[in-house]
């Protein structure tokens, strides 16, 4: 019985990661011994499953419908025996994967890391550049644990918790020579900006401007957000980005922070991650920590 679950748990994995070598790391066994056991399946359900292609392992029609039946008789099983286990964050050395933007780390590092060394001060975290078009593969293949950000497609089976609504604000320095107390739509468009990129806010702006006819001239554009707090607190350049950490680069009164003299809708920022039963109360102790931690950020 135990040799048939570790059979199905090779097949959902290669399934969800559409590669032997990417399931070998989620089920942390060589990769012989994925194909070992594929090679089983295939004998006992007289079906080749997987064809290889440049694209991975593409499923065939027996196996796209065994799929949800295994799915979700793995899943029960584990849930089941992941019951019966207790994740004790105070005496784990667990690493922790976690992506986020430049901009999370800034803002949301500090407060994570004072919680962690707080309630599990031998839990190892590891912080991964979110990358937008890899996210729910790392998720579903179990490279990275969670993310927090403000994404637009995550596909599969991932799962999704808002943390907190977010609007955009400008940061510009306090001397700034022609913007004073207030920013009308005029001194906007007429400013020199600064855009980050990819960030997309820059994106929000640019689409909420161009539906109205305008644009700004865009005077500097870097790769990150760390680099920019003394350009912008000596210069006349104009950075619009999400309120919250606006107001934490101006805490120290070298810039200040107005509001966006453009109609954009708010968004949110969102815990996202892939429920792996195998390892459920680890995960979910991780991601009950991001939520309660950044949802008072």
């Amino acid at each position: 019985m135990t040799t048939d679950l570790n059979l199905i748990r090779t097949f959902v994995a290669i399934y969800e990661t559409r590669s032997v070598s990417a399931a070998a790391r989620r089920l942390s066994i060589t990769q012989p011994s994925v194909s070992y056991s594929l090679n089983r399946l295939r004998d006992l359900l007289q079906d080749p499953l997987f064809t290889r292609t440049r694209d991975g392992m593409v499923p065939t029609f027996n196996a796209t419908q065994l799929f949800n039946a295994f799915k979700s008789a793995l899943d029960s099983i584990e849930t089941a025996i992941s019951t019966t286990r207790q994740f004790d964050p105070t005496g784990s050395n667990r690493c922790f994967r976690l992506a986020l933007s430049d901009l999370g780390e800034l803002h949301f590092l500090p407060f994570l890391v004072r919680e962690l060394q707080a309630i599990a001060p031998s839990v190892e975290l590891e912080i991964v550049q979110i990358d937008s078009e890899r996210i729910t593969e790392w998720l579903q293949t179990g490279s990275v644990d969670a993310v927090v950000g403000n994404l637009q497609f995550v596909g599969g089976q991932v799962r999704k918790k808002a943390l907190f609504t977010e609007s955009y604000s400008c940061l510009l320095s306090p001397t700034h020579p022609s913007i004073g107390n207030a920013m009308t739509l005029a001194d906007y468009v007429s400013a020199n900006h600064v855009v980050v990129a990819p960030f997309t806010g820059h994106h929000l702006v640019e689409d909420v401007m161009g539906s109205m006819g305008l644009t700004r001239k865009i005077s500097l554009r870097v790769p990150h957000f760390t680099s920019l707090v003394a350009v912008i607190a000596t210069t006349d350049l104009v950075l619009t980005l999400p309120t919250r950490i606006a107001r934490s680069f101006a805490s120290d009164g070298r810039m200040r922070v107005l509001p966006l003299p453009l109609e954009i809708p708010p968004f949110e920022v969102n815990l996202y991650w892939y429920p792996h039963a195998e390892d459920s109360a680890a995960q979910q102790w991780f991601c009950d920590t991001i939520a309660q931690c950044l949802s008072d950020v």
